[in-house]
């Protein structure tokens, strides 16, 4: 009796759970491209295929794995599970998926669309159409943020301005989160082709056909080998993922390049006020140096020479003439110590007997005549 009443709880907790587990709406997609509609608890899913309960939790973000004779893929919001008889979309409601899976994918299944792999058996197929979708769907990305960062730049990058408009900056700054964002799920998405290219097991059981039907098996061993074809299926999204990677990071080197750009415009157009400021503020002081004759002349005080009716325009004469030749010698001073000095002039007898001093210079010279360059190329762009 003590047994009876330890293990009823437990049954009817496992019942319970059992029937609150949760619920996949499901697409099935057959050989032919025919669609069909369901719903069924996730109990009842993996029994049906054969699978454990684990490999329905799609625990990472974007994975490929195989069950039993089952391909499990995770490409973020996007789950599916692959039979050599038909392909699984769960939980697809709600995830703007509607379009691809009744337009594009049924057909590409049933061997109507432009898929490399229509002659292969039907995993091919369905692994790549997915792989398909998913890195189109970060070339869009990519082709939707470029024209804005391009357009920003441009707008930003302009040596004519003599202030940055912050609603520019403040795009430039949410395209480049969404552009390190986009970086970072291509990376992940490399990585997770790479970690099946570095194991020829798994290639070899992504291949379901081969090891359930006797044609493919006999395809495989005569011509046709599904695992090299299936590596380059791998390789060739893998060489797109890279492709694109290598699209974000110039894109990314352009924006850095951008922003090196704006703060030179800006420490330039800076540089130039501070220098006018001084200039003003040498010119009031030449005029205010020799403005203390007027001052002197100005006082309270009787002498003879306010009598001469020439001595106002000699007086007058001597400050402007000398306040501009204060403010001129000023000038030159501050032109001679602003003004880079030249670079010493090197004999040629020095130059042979100092040859590595000479690649060195030569070296520097063209590494700044290389930077000038790609400099103004970013202008220009």
């Amino acid at each position: 009796a003590g047994k009876f009443h330890l293990r009823a709880p437990t049954e009817a907790s496992q019942a319970t759970l059992a029937s609150v587990s949760p619920v996949f709406a499901v697409m099935k997609f057959d050989k032919e491209g025919n669609t069909t509609y369901f719903e069924k608890k996730k109990t009842e899913l993996y029994q049906e295929l054969g699978l454990q309960a684990r490999d329905l939790r799609f625990q990472h973000v974007m994975s490929i794995a195989t069950r039993n004779n089952r391909i499990i893929m995770r490409m973020e919001f996007l789950k599916a599970v692959i039979t050599p008889e038909f392909l699984l979309i769960l939980d697809y409601r709600n995830l703007s998926l509607e379009h691809w899976l009744l337009n594009e994918l049924a057909s590409q299944l049933a061997g109507e669309g432009q898929l490399v792999t229509y002659s292969l058996p039907f995993e091919f197929r369905a692994i790549e159409a997915i792989l398909q979708y998913w890195i189109s769907k970060l070339q869009g990305r990519l082709n939707t943020l470029q024209p804005q960062i391009l357009e920003t730049l441009e707008a930003l990058v302009d040596p004519k301005l003599l202030s940055v408009d912050r609603s520019k900056l403040h795009v430039l700054l949410q395209n480049g989160k969404s552009l390190s964002e986009l970086e970072t799920d291509v990376k992940v998405f490399k990585e997770t082709i790479l970690e099946i290219l570095d194991e020829e097991e798994v290639i070899e059981e992504l291949c379901l056909s081969k090891w359930t039907d006797p044609q493919a098996f006999e395809e495989s061993t005569s011509g046709i080998d599904h695992a090299e074809e299936m590596e380059l299926l791998l390789e060739n999204y893998y060489r797109q993922a890279e492709d694109l990677l290598n699209e974000a990071r110039e894109l990314r080197v352009l924006i850095d390049d951008s922003e090196s750009i704006i703060f030179i415009n800006l420490d330039s157009h800076r540089n130039v006020m501070m220098r006018l400021n001084l200039q003003l503020t040498m010119g009031t002081f030449s005029v205010s140096l020799f403005g203390l004759i007027g001052v002197a002349f100005g006082m309270n005080l009787e002498s003879s020479l306010e009598e001469d009716p020439r001595i106002f325009w000699l007086v007058t004469g001597i400050m402007f003439l000398g306040s501009g030749l204060i403010w001129r010698r000023l000038l030159s001073f501050l032109g001679r110590h602003l003004d880079p000095p030249l670079p010493p002039h090197v004999p040629p007898v020095l130059k042979k007997s100092q040859p590595a001093a000479g690649r060195v210079e030569i070296k520097t010279n063209l590494k700044g005549e290389t930077f000038g360059l790609s400099r103004s190329t970013l202008t220009n762009q």
